[in-house]
């Protein structure tokens, strides 16, 4: 009987090679991208610590990954700080400016140091008054992909995998970004305005982090497939549920809080990592037209 590993030590950034970490492999390693990223077939997942020793300093992103139903058929994605660059919330404020006073909520409610519905309810109320015009302007003035959205978002759904944007944020916000970086379906909160300005209230229910495992419950059922077939990532404690019950769970450049709890973790890297981290060749990732 020929012995299959049932996992491999993943190694992505710049200058990452094999042969320094050849003496925790089971097998030959396979090159993703050449001096980028590379899989090592191990025993299990105690390797992990035995790596990043090795790896010391280097601003490698390093992690154990299970072989089985690697390729997700389900990927669902926070926005903020994730597929964007951005915190739209934050971004708004500033244009009233009030932009430290409302960053300072939004780290201790992405830390899950307070809860997150009612700082959401807090930042937008310190908002009302502010035109709508303000919206326009964070989209187009500083709203950016994180670098690797869309191909991460084609690559997937070239191999038969289901999109969903699922934010605490603003529709206003996810429904251009699930468009720009080409979501199926995309899932966020409501900010009430009276045709001109923000009144400081947010449509309830609050799509928070119960409501984001939920889209990925719901999603599983509709689609047909099972939890170890998805890919949920986020950066803040209101994507934990998602993020923990995920098949692969990936904290990207995430709070501490999510990057303890997470399967996977990427510090370093932009979002091909999560095509690296299923085993995507450079070969295979799709390049959308701009």
């Amino acid at each position: 009987m020929i012995h299959q590993e049932t996992h491999v030590l993943n190694v992505i950034g710049k200058g990452a090679e094999p042969g320094p970490f050849a003496s925790l492999g089971a097998g030959d390693a396979a090159i993703l991208s050449p001096g980028r990223a590379f899989d090592l077939p191990v025993d299990g997942t105690d390797a992990l610590a035995a790596a990043r020793d090795i790896a010391g300093d280097a601003p490698f992103d390093i992690n154990v990954v299970a072989t089985q139903a690697r390729r997700k058929r389900l990927l669902i994605a926070d926005m903020d700080s994730t597929i964007i660059t951005c915190e739209c919330l934050d971004e708004l404020a500033d244009m009233a400016g009030l932009k430290a006073k409302v960053s300072a909520i939004t780290e201790r409610a992405m830390r899950g140091e307070i809860e997150f519905a009612g700082a959401l309810r807090e930042r937008v109320g310190l908002l009302k008054g502010l035109p709508l015009a303000a919206l326009e302007r964070v989209w187009h003035e500083r709203v950016r992909l994180t670098g690797g959205a869309r191909q991460l978002v084609a690559t997937m759904k070239a191999n038969g995998a289901y999109t969903l944007l699922v934010s605490g944020g603003f529709t206003f916000f996810t429904s251009r970004v699930a468009q720009a970086a080409g979501f199926n379906e995309h899932r966020s909160n409501v900010l009430i305005d009276d045709g001109r300005c923000l009144t400081g209230q947010v449509r309830e229910p609050i799509l928070g982090r119960a409501a984001k495992l939920q889209a990925l419950e719901e999603t599983v059922a509709r689609l047909g497939i099972g939890f170890a077939d998805t890919l949920a990532v986020g950066d803040g404690a209101n994507d934990l549920p998602m993020i923990e019950r995920a098949g692969l769970g990936v904290a990207y450049h995430a709070k501490p809080i999510v990057a303890a709890a997470a399967g996977a973790s990427i510090r370093h890297g932009d979002l091909r990592a999560l095509l690296y981290l299923q085993g995507y060749r450079d070969e295979e990732i799709v390049a959308p037209s701009p």
